[in-house]
């Protein structure tokens, strides 16, 4: 997401370095490429010319402080205003009601409705502690109801039953009345989706809008769809009362228009953000943090929250402990922290939080992908036990009974071998208590292990 808003916005501000102030003229080219690339990454139009203005008028005039250049003062002015448009904070759900809290999905066909209600129940679950229910009134796409329902068993959730020869009505009320009965915290509830605003769908969602009463109304809409996006919310806010925004599919937008566009053109705040297809891909919308990855800066905090959640903590002390023993650094050991990376989204989740990753070469960022790490991982699979533990003896046959079980190349298992071996020094390091040598021998290089 924003990799084509990144790029442009880190290239223009290069351009004002050695400048002793920020003047009209100095920084009027700057502004058109900053529009040019708001533009193209399908903000829309009034925000772009409200945001140009904005910056305009902070700038101009700026002394700039003995330790920043020109560049960098904008850099602060432009994150700033990035900030200010996406609506400052992350707004979380208000679930503070009396249970259950019912909270309504919305949106046009093909948004991920179904899906992120799905995310959505898993993360108030795991994070929140709560008990939910999920409740579909979808009748018009009878696959809905079974989406959810499989859904609902995945992510361990209680799913309240429906069918195609119900009214939405009744479903939503009965629904209300057995998550009463069982003590449920939050009440979930999926709506059909619309292929536009028919006005026949939108008063059937404003009936069972008033049957529930939610306290929250949250739209879901695809971020592919850039300002149409904020164009849609609009249109639902226009007859729904929504409290906010979930944008899906984030991890196929490098454009990003829908993340800038969203709060300003409807004045809801976007709440989570959908970054991929497995249940656990749905974070909440920090506009500091977005802001930062925006110019190239990285999402450290996000990054060590999502380890926090979802690294290994016994694994992690085991290898630690293994280390301090003065055991090596074997094959399963690799495998294990590949796997890690893959929980925590994979190798392209990784390199957009990380501060100055967004100015690597794109070759390098396609080689970053997470197929290479699945490859990876296969490679290892088809080594024995011995093999993995010693990886010293992998030698000429060895290699190539490897690369034929695991679909890959001698060259492959030859990479892979060179990438253990870095990484098992730098475990050494790190088991001496030398982190200090470890950041300065990774210092102006990728980190090994990485699979390029």
């Amino acid at each position: 997401m924003f990799d084509n808003l990144s790029e442009r916005l880190s290239a223009t501000v290069k351009r004002l370095r050695g400048q002793a102030r920020l003047t009209e003229d100095n920084i009027k080219d700057t502004l058109r490429e900053v529009r040019m690339a708001l533009l193209e990454a399908d903000v829309a139009l009034p925000v772009v010319r409200e945001f140009i203005d904005t910056v305009r008028e902070k700038a101009v005039g700026e002394d700039v402080l003995h330790s920043l250049s020109p560049g960098q003062v904008l850099v602060k002015i432009v994150n700033d205003e990035l900030v200010h448009v996406m609506g400052e904070v992350n707004e979380g759900l208000d679930l503070k009601v009396q249970p259950p809290a019912v909270v309504l999905v919305a949106g046009l066909q093909g948004a991920g409705k179904t899906t992120t209600v799905g995310k959505l129940s898993r993360r108030l679950k795991e994070h929140e502690n709560k008990k939910i229910m999920v409740v579909s009134c979808d009748i018009y796409r009878p696959a809905a109801i079974e989406q959810l329902r499989t859904l609902a068993g995945e992510v361990g959730v209680t799913f309240f039953p429906s069918s195609a020869e119900q009214d939405p009505i009744a479903i939503a009320g009965a629904a209300l009345g057995e998550a009463r009965k069982q003590h449920i915290d939050v009440l979930l509830v999926d709506t059909a989706g619309r292929l536009h605003v028919d006005d026949d769908m939108m008063a059937e969602i404003k009936r069972v809008h008033a049957a529930l009463d939610p306290v929250e109304t949250l739209f879901v809409v695809d971020s592919m769809t850039g300002q149409d996006a904020a164009n849609s919310a609009q249109a639902f806010n226009k007859t729904l009362p929504l409290t906010g925004v979930i944008l899906t599919k984030t991890d196929g937008d490098a454009r990003g228009g829908a993340a800038l566009s969203v709060r300003h053109v409807t004045g809801k705040p976007i709440k989570f953000i959908g970054t991929g297809e497995k249940s656990e891909a749905l974070e909440p919308f920090y506009p500091d943090r977005v802001a930062s990855r925006i110019l190239g800066m990285g999402d450290v905090l996000s990054l060590v929250e999502e380890a926090e959640q979802k690294i290994d903590k016994q694994q992690a002390d085991k290898l630690v402990g293994k280390l301090k023993k003065g055991k090596g650094f074997d094959m399963d050991d690799l495998k294990s922290q590949l796997q890690q990376m893959m929980n925590m989204g994979g190798m392209g989740s990784l390199l957009d939080k990380l501060p100055g990753m967004g100015k690597l070469p794109q070759g390098i960022k396609n080689q970053a992908n997470d197929s290479e790490v699945k490859r990876m991982i296969a490679i290892i699979d088809s080594m024995t036990g011995k093999e993995r533990r010693f990886p010293d003896i992998i030698k000429g046959s060895r290699k190539r009974r490897i690369a034929s079980g695991s679909g890959a190349q001698v060259q492959d298992v030859n990479r892979l071998l060179k990438q253990h071996l870095q990484m098992k020094k730098m475990m050494k390091k790190f088991s001496k208590g030398g982190m200090a040598k470890m950041m300065r021998g990774m210092k102006g290089k990728m980190p090994p292990g990485m699979p390029f």
